[in-house]
């Protein structure tokens, strides 16, 4: 995602770390509810920083949780209009709430996020691009930023496949993003996660993976 969760200058570090952080590091350990909990608690007491809380909508989308998700993801866009993966996630979760047709129909637009690959990602999900130009797009950065990009790349072509129902493109892709494309920042901790919730991973693999994100 674009944007951290933002924090009011009246909050302690402490309060962040006390509830936030614990909530990153239970979703982290795949402890899903725990991580929604945690959170939870925290906008109970903050509801103003309500929108810009992504990672809740990631979890709630894990926790099967999807017109809360889809909530989530539709408060954040009015705080963080030009990010691609908030509409892929929006797009996820509707997908799952109703169908991959009321998905489209419902997509996010989104027309400047310049990172790559996000506009062929985007123009995937809406149906006007194809796998393969996600990924050429990826190939095509430089050397030192295609690992990071290939993550991303894979991260959503799996996700999109597993929209559609097609289980083993999606296990190949995220397995490439969580494991041959591994990154240490929070969505390629969100494909370790995923590959680990669906048992995708073999134990000794993850632990290798989670290593690498320390």
């Amino acid at each position: 995602m674009v944007l951290p969760v933002h924090f009011a200058p009246a909050q302690t570090v402490a309060q962040v770390e006390s509830l936030q952080e614990q909530g990153v590091k239970e979703f982290f350990a795949g402890h899903i509810k725990e991580s929604v909990a945690l959170w939870d608690r925290y906008l109970e007491k903050h509801p103003e920083q309500g929108p810009y809380h992504w990672q809740r909508g990631i979890a709630l989308y894990y926790a099967e949780k999807f017109a809360e998700g889809r909530a989530q993801f539709e408060s954040h866009v009015k705080v963080n209009p030009q990010d691609v993966e908030n509409s892929v996630w929006h797009f996820l979760c509707v997908a799952r709430q109703e169908n991959v047709a009321a998905a489209r129909q419902a997509l996010l637009p989104v027309d400047q996020d310049l990172r790559v690959p996000m506009r062929e990602v985007l123009n995937l999900f809406a149906e006007k691009g194809t796998t393969a130009e996600v990924l050429a797009a990826a190939e095509a950065v430089p050397e030192g930023r295609r690992r990071d990009a290939l993550c991303f790349a894979h991260l959503y072509l799996g996700l999109y496949e597993e929209a559609l129902g097609h289980a083993e493109s999606a296990k190949a892709h995220l397995v490439k993003s969580a494991v041959d494309y591994a990154m240490p920042h929070y969505m390629g901790q969100v494909a370790r996660v995923h590959c680990e919730l669906r048992g995708w991973l073999p134990v000794k693999k993850a632990v290798e993976v989670e290593k690498k994100g320390e």
